[in-house]
């Protein structure tokens, strides 16, 4: 394991020059704090656990102090947001730190989200608050514990500054990392600028450090697009199929990598609803639970737009034709499994699509519906979850035919439970668990943030002592509304 002074740093994105980043050094913050650390992120850099501890871990992460090697830029690019084109947007309040290298040879950005204003601050403060960091920080490390693409989160730093949103709040910086920063947005920005050239030298970038294995096909930008689409893909239906909404997928905010980015006003679904809309700027419900899916497929279409100079329209669109049955068939096979479905039959689709219109309407929890499916023999199970439906006949049912299903995958019940368990998480990240959490880090009280993220980070193991987070919310805690500007 390495010390914070140890890293070794590899600029790759930097050395692209002045035209795809500005250099710009972070502004402190006044008097910094460390909020919360993950291990598993740090561990990512190779760094030990208790280089946390350091003073000057949270001095570097609140902007005081800089590693040598590092090259601070602030990205530039575009993006549609809401549907809308805007032509330059840029890292308004985040820098790029560095790549670092880490043992096993794989490269990690350093992004410090909150770092102070930029040349596309937009007359924005260029800072975050406490809440948001908090809340991009769990959910980071959560979505990856539950199996789903993710940008990662190192640390959570807050301070004495003030910062004005609705009201006076605390600056504070999160530390965040992932193999690249590069969102669909860059592309955008230097087709619709204009700027081939540059184009053409971010995709060879975004080609030789991301997906090399493109460079040996005949056309290298067509199976990156290829490559993007069936990642983009997987993500959504991981999406989909554990209830999470993000809430703003603006074009900005779709990474390069499949890898879910940029955490907003996201939440995870209490009670099934599939028109559930997370983001209460959201007025016409454009980025609701149930149009993720059709989104995403736009969102891909408006790169395939930018590659459009080089590669041939035909091809990009029989290309983008693929996403639906990727994501349809990733997303069955999730849901089969957490069904506890070993094998495949004509009927699962039905079967799971019938499952969401009965629990719609009905206030079933979607997370306890599953974990509580695999407790207990699925006619045990049954009987109890019975309670929570509204159309009893018709659940009555689907039940007699998920028991059939099931009978046919043969097994003990105790090979199904385990089974089960493996992909149905006890706990989940609830709006009412993070927003608890946040007031009492806003209060000086760091441990329940910690505690929640080492609860999260094992979402499917039973954990004695921590059953009061895998409980259902209080009726306060499900109409959270949640803002941009968090």
């Amino acid at each position: 394991m390495k010390r914070l002074d140890q890293l070794s740093f590899d600029n790759r994105f930097a050395r692209l020059g002045d035209a795809f980043s500005t250099e710009v050094l972070p502004e402190p913050i006044e008097q910094p704090r460390l909020v919360v650390a993950s291990a598993a992120a740090m561990a990512l850099l190779d760094l030990a656990p208790d280089e946390a501890q350091r003073a000057e871990f949270a001095e570097l992460f609140a902007g005081h102090k800089l590693w040598s090697e590092a090259e601070p830029r602030a990205m530039v690019y575009a993006g549609h947001q809401f549907g809308g084109y805007t032509p330059r947007l840029g890292d308004g309040r985040g820098l790029l730190l560095g790549e670092v290298v880490n043992a096993a040879g794989e490269h990690w950005d350093l992004h410090l989200k909150g770092a102070g204003q930029t040349p596309y601050s937009r007359m924005g403060d260029g800072r975050a608050v406490l809440r948001s960091s908090i809340r991009e920080f769990l959910a980071s490390e959560h979505l990856h514990a539950l199996g789903i693409p993710s940008s990662r989160a190192l640390c959570v730093t807050t301070s004495d500054t003030p910062v004005w949103r609705e009201r006076q709040e605390r600056a504070a910086m999160l530390l965040r990392l992932a193999p690249s920063h590069v969102r669909f947005g860059h592309f955008e920005y230097f087709y619709y600028t204009r700027q081939h050239e540059q184009l053409k030298i971010l995709g060879e970038h975004v080609l030789a450090c991301h997906f090399p294995a493109c460079l040996t096909q005949d056309e290298p930008w067509l199976a990156m697009l290829r490559e993007v689409l069936e990642r983009t893909a997987g993500m959504i239906a991981h999406w989909q199929a554990y209830g999470f909404c993000h809430g703003v997928m603006n074009t900005d905010n779709m990474s390069i990598l499949g890898i879910t980015f940029d955490y907003g006003p996201y939440a995870f679904l209490d009670d099934f609803d599939a028109g559930h809309i997370c983001n209460h700027s959201d007025d016409s419900g454009r980025y609701s639970f149930s149009n993720q899916v059709p989104i995403a497929h736009w969102n891909l279409a408006a790169l395939a737009q930018a590659l459009t100079p080089m590669v041939e329209v035909d091809k990009l669109r029989a290309t983008l034709e693929l996403f639906l049955p990727l994501y349809q068939a990733h997303y069955l096979d999730l849901m089969r499994r957490r069904l506890g479905l070993q094998g495949a039959e004509d009927g699962d689709e039905e079967l799971v699509q019938r499952l969401l219109q009965l629990m719609q309407g009905s206030a079933v929890d979607y997370t306890g519906f599953f974990r509580e499916l695999g407790a207990s023999e699925p006619a045990t199970a049954l009987a109890r979850l019975r309670e929570d439906f509204v159309d009893l006949a018709g659940f009555d049912a689907w039940a007699e035919r998920y028991i059939l299903r099931t009978e046919g995958e043969g097994g003990s019940q105790a090979e199904r439970q385990a089974r089960m368990h493996a992909v149905n998480p006890k706990y989940i990240l609830r709006n009412y668990l993070a927003q608890q959490a946040i007031e009492a880090a806003e209060a000086g009280d760091y441990g329940p943030v910690r505690e929640l993220h080492t609860v999260l980070a094992r979402p499917f193991d039973e954990q004695p002592g921590m059953e009061r987070y895998a409980q259902r919310p209080p009726d306060w805690g499900k109409h959270l509304q949640i803002s941009c500007s968090s």
